[in-house]
């Protein structure tokens, strides 16, 4: 009795906070009251309770702009290529920056890569703390950059008609986000915004599978619980032992995943018409449940070697960066690259968590050999063959084919 007293009095805090918090989108709360919330959320600790942060980044995704639900569904049972366990649903790969170790934009990369046999909704920004962001890298692509300002959320569904990947630019979904950022600048500490980013996706609520990188391990568990309580269903929260918001490419990594498993005491059908099936009664058990489960992993479950962050930190430029990206894609890296080895890790994990390696038959297109690596590695996960699916995507220019497909459809919905 007690105990759910407790848990009823912080769900009311959590959701006063995220009323209060959702007043700066409308701009109701001047720059001095909007400051001093800030601080007291990150005085007090309340900024990393996981409740508190799936309220606000709901309260956040209210007020950003969003494309027709059902029309971005229709893409899904459209364009999403089902395999495996994966449904063909959007995924994700994004992590909270301010690890301070300016690595290359390996998860930009990944995004890129793992759209070859995913869709993907990538929602990133301009770099804050480091000197390229995933924007800056996108808009440095030469000798065509996409016009990432125009996919905004009426036009995304038409981006997807032509393209199986999509960068969604924060300022243009969050524009409520120009009211807190002269207050950001001023108070020189990183507030609640700077662990949002990841739960704020425009089109969260169809996110089928994510990775979500954390620059502290202690931030590992409480946004794992954070992914649960947002009725997330496939995630991986990654934290590298440097305190590293990627999967290292240099030492282990600790990981926190989200398991879907049959629920037992579901009393519906026993087959799904399709992904949005639900039962009519809100009060009835859910089909399945979702428990969080921790690992680590290290370069030598993928089959890969290992590498310090120092020599996957080339550039310090976001043009220096477009500049290796494009190589990659192109396969022109060496096959023992450092930084192709680290891109592979984390689109590799995309991959395995999506559910496409699940798939004991493989028939990705030409080049694939068809030889599926079942062998498993920690957490239950197939990183070799996420490894294997990873680099026919690179050697086959299917990575590179869905980029210009993107650029193009960019500069199409530029130009309507």
């Amino acid at each position: 009795m007690v105990r759910h007293q407790r848990q009823k009095k912080r769900v009311a805090i959590a959701e006063e906070i995220a009323a209060a918090f959702s007043l700066i989108f409308e701009d109701k709360i001047s720059q001095v009251q909007c400051s001093s919330f800030l601080t007291l959320l990150n005085v007090t600790g309340q900024d990393r309770d996981p409740l508190v942060l799936a309220k606000c980044g709901e309260r956040m995704r209210d007020a950003a702009a969003k494309p027709d639900r059902g029309t971005i569904r229709h893409v899904v049972k459209s364009r999403g290529r089902k395999e495996g366990t994966y449904r063909g649903g959007f995924c994700d790969l994004v992590g909270t920056g301010g690890d301070g170790w300016s690595t290359f934009n390996v998860s930009t990369t990944a995004s890129i890569v793992a759209s070859s046999l995913l869709l993907l909704s990538k929602h990133g920004n301009r770099a804050s703390s480091s000197t390229s962001g995933s924007a800056d890298l996108l808009q440095a692509i030469k000798p065509k950059a996409p016009v990432i300002q125009a996919v905004t959320a009426e036009k995304l569904p038409s981006i997807y008609h032509n393209s199986s990947y999509a960068f969604l630019f924060a300022p243009i979904y969050h524009s409520g986000m120009k009211h807190v950022a002269p207050v950001r600048k001023d108070l020189g500490f990183r507030t609640i915004f700077n662990l949002l980013g990841p739960l704020a996706n425009p089109i969260e609520g169809d996110i089928e599978a994510r990775i979500v990188g954390v620059a502290e391990t202690n931030l590992g568990p409480i946004f794992a619980e954070a992914l649960k309580l947002s009725k997330a269903k496939k995630g991986l929260v990654v934290c590298g032992e440097e305190q590293l918001d990627e999967i290292s490419c240099a030492r282990e990594t600790n990981c926190w995943r989200l398991v879907e498993r049959p629920n037992p005491a579901f009393k519906g059908p026993k087959d799904e018409a399709d992904e949005d099936f639900t039962t009519s009664d809100e009060e009835a058990e859910p089909r399945n449940l979702i428990s969080v489960e921790s690992f680590t992993v290290e370069p030598s479950d993928f089959g890969l070697q290992s590498h310090k962050l120092s020599e996957v930190s080339p550039g310090s430029r976001p043009e220096e960066n477009a500049e290796i990206l494009m190589r990659l894609l192109r396969n022109e890296l060496h096959k023992d690259d450092p930084v192709l080895d680290f891109v592979l890790m984390n689109t590799a994990a995309l991959f395995a968590v999506a559910g496409v390696c699940d798939a004991n038959k493989s028939d990705m297109g030409h080049g694939d050999s068809g030889e599926v690596i079942q062998e498993t590695g920690p957490g239950g996960l197939r990183w070799k063959e996420g490894v294997r699916r990873a680099r026919w995507a690179i050697e086959s220019r299917q990575a590179l084919a869905s980029l210009e497909r993107y650029i193009e459809a960019s500069h199409v919905a530029a130009e309507s």
